[in-house]
Order: C-alpha cells, then sequence, then structure tokens
C-alpha cells in the first residue's frame, strides 16, 4: 500500500482567515462601485460621484432609467388606436416616436430639472452632475436646448410621416415641453405644490406619450385624452412616491411636497389609495364598454400591487420607494398595455 501524503497545518491560521477576508471585502467593494456606477449612469438614487466622462455625465443628467414609462406609454398609445399592425414601416414609427418619448423629450425634462432643483440636490443628492460640480452649467443649458429643438424636429418628422393635416405630435410635444418647464421653473414650479406638481408629472408620463402613439397610427380623440388624464390620477400616486427621497432637502428649501404637508405615514396612504382606486376605476370603465376579459386582466394586476405596498412601501416608504417601485410598477404598466388592447378592441 502506498503512504499518504501528510497534511502539513497551516502554522499563521489567524493570516489565512484575515486573507480570506480580505478577498471577500474586496470583491464585495468591487461588486458595490459596481453596482453605484450603474446606478450613477442611469439616473437612480443610491449613485456615486466621480464620473469624469463627460458623455456618461451627459447620459447620466437624462437618467435614462425614467425613460422606460414614456416608452411603455407610446406602446400603450399605438394600442389603443386599433390599427398598428406588425409590418417594418410601423415598427420604425414606433422605434423613432419612442426616441422621442424617451431620450430627447424626458432627457429634456430631467435636466432641466436638474438645473432649477440644483439646491435641493446639493441637500438629497450631492453626487448628481450639476452639484457636484462635474459640468459646467453652461453646457447643461446647451443640452436643454439641443434635446428641446431635436424632438421638436423629430415630431414633425412624424407628423409628415404620419399624413397628419394638423401636426399633432409635434403640438403634444410642445404642450409636454411647457409643461415641464412649468413644473421646474420659478415663477409657476408646479412641484412646489405636492398636488398640482405631482398630477402634472403623472399625466407627462401616461397622457403625453400614451396620445403621441394614439396619433401615430389613429385620429387622437377627446375620449382617449380624458381617459388618459383619469388614469393619470394613478401616475399621480406613482408621482409621489418619488417626493419620499427628497423630503429633507423639501422641507427645508419650503418646497410642499406631499410627504412634506401630510407627514410621511397619510402621504404614503394617499400614494396608494390613489394608485389602487383609479385603476380599479378604469376597470370598471372597461366593464362599462363589455371589456370583460380585459377588465378581469386588470383587476388580478393590481392584487399583487396591494401586496408589494403592503409588504414594502408603507411600512417605511423612505427606505423602500426604489424597492417597492423596482417590484411593483411593472404591474401597473402591463396593465396599462392590457387598458390601451382593451381600448382598441372596442373602437375607442
Amino acid at each position: 500500500m502506498s503512504e499518504s501524503t501528510p497534511i502539513t497545518p497551516d502554522p499563521n491560521p489567524a493570516e489565512a482567515l484575515d486573507s480570506v477576508a480580505n478577498n471577500s471585502n474586496e470583491q464585495a467593494n468591487a461588486s458595490a462601485d459596481r453596482n453605484a456606477k450603474t446606478r450613477q449612469l442611469l439616473g437612480m438614487k443610491g449613485a456615486a460621484s466621480g464620473e469624469t466622462s463627460i458623455w456618461k455625465i451627459r447620459l447620466q443628467l437624462m437618467k435614462p432609467i425614467t425613460w422606460i414609462p414614456l416608452i411603455w406609454g407610446v406602446v400603450c398609445g399605438a394600442a389603443s388606436s386599433g390599427n398598428y399592425t406588425w409590418t417594418l414601416e410601423n415598427v420604425l414609427k414606433v422605434a423613432t416616436c419612442m426616441l422621442l418619448a424617451g431620450p430627447l423629450m424626458t432627457g429634456y425634462t430631467q435636466i432641466l430639472n436638474d438645473y432649477y432643483d440644483r439646491e435641493i440636490d446639493a441637500i438629497n443628492e450631492p453626487y448628481r452632475p450639476i452639484p457636484s460640480g462635474a459640468i459646467p452649467l453652461p453646457q447643461v443649458i446647451i443640452q436643454i436646448w439641443v434635446l428641446l429643438i431635436a424632438g421638436y424636429g423629430l415630431a414633425f418628422a412624424l407628423d409628415v410621416w404620419s399624413g397628419h393635416e394638423f401636426p399633432t405630435i409635434t403640438a403634444i410635444a410642445i404642450i409636454g415641453s411647457f409643461i415641464a418647464y412649468i413644473y421646474s421653473a420659478p415663477p409657476l414650479k408646479l412641484k412646489q405644490n405636492g398636488w398640482l406638481g405631482s398630477y402634472a408629472l403623472g399625466a407627462s408620463y401616461i397622457t403625453l406619450p400614451w396620445s403621441t402613439g394614439h396619433a401615430l397610427f389613429g385620429d387622437l380623440n377627446s375620449t382617449i385624452v380624458i381617459l388618459t388624464m383619469f388614469y393619470s390620477l394613478a401616475g399621480l400616486g406613482i408621482a409621489i412616491v418619488n417626493d419620499f427621497k427628497s423630503v429633507e432637502g423639501d422641507r427645508q428649501l419650503g418646497l410642499n411636497s406631499l410627504p412634506v404637508m401630510f407627514g410621511i405615514t397619510t402621504a404614503a396612504w394617499i400614494c396608494v389609495v390613489t394608485i389602487d382606486v383609479f385603476q380599479g376605476l378604469i376597470a370598471a370603465y372597461l366593464v362599462s364598454i363589455h371589456e370583460n376579459l380585459y377588465a378581469t386582466i386588470l383587476i388580478l394586476l393590481i392584487i399583487p400591487q396591494i401586496t408589494l405596498q403592503d409588504m414594502y412601501f408603507l411600512r417605511d416608504p423612505v427606505k423602500n420607494d426604489v424597492k417597492y417601485q423596482a417590484s411593483a410598477q411593472p404591474f401597473l404598466v402591463l396593465g396599462m398595455l392590457v387598458t390601451g388592447l382593451a381600448l382598441g378592441h372596442a373602437g375607442i
């Protein structure tokens, strides 16, 4: 029989354990650093300063994470038109409209908001590009104008492409940019009023892109506009969620967001009740136009939102706002698409 190789004990077991611990810490730190850089690039809460690439800084200013609801709103509008078909031209139209709604108009809105919120961000989010000094203010202003002019130009091109006698999409872009301005800039600065500001934000995220997508393939009518404005009351609740991350800065600077006006707990309840009730009323409307299957699906999509509100948001809205949005909003946006398909099927 062959002799077994003797196992030599480590003469310094404490050092070996320290080495393993250090490696683990280095890996954790590297992972946290990558996560912070990703959040920074997307324009999310909890990012880190220190980016030096001017193009990444410009992209961070535009907050790509906020483009998604607007892009989705275009899809819902195309569905509600009842005229969308899967042709190459239509796919290109939708993609162009998504470019308009997301990077251009939402990018313009986000930078404009950051420009006028630089004092608040210096308190709440000092790592943002403007308060951290990563980009000079004149360059910020130039980027705002470039995005706005490009947005108007692309909106008009979509009107021509769609054969509109009246430039409906251009008009929506102009209205949207005006709402963005009065939302962020003095003297009106709608965001100073919790109700007006939150509804303006909700309507911008639902009514404007939805109407644009609908106009791209059908005739935009008052029924669609009114319904989406009503749906925007659920969007008002989503807008309130965004106010919890900046409640301390809002208090210091005298901005009357709902968490400041009513307190954290009451504002959280206002938020969730608004989200749930107005989605439920939309489901009731679908029943009234005999789209019962779509109404049932919408109700089923509201249930997990209520569950996640209880699990995360109502327990600690300041700590769990991002976690709640990431887990619950997919159900809300799927409900928007279900509603759009229902309206298209009903020929509204």
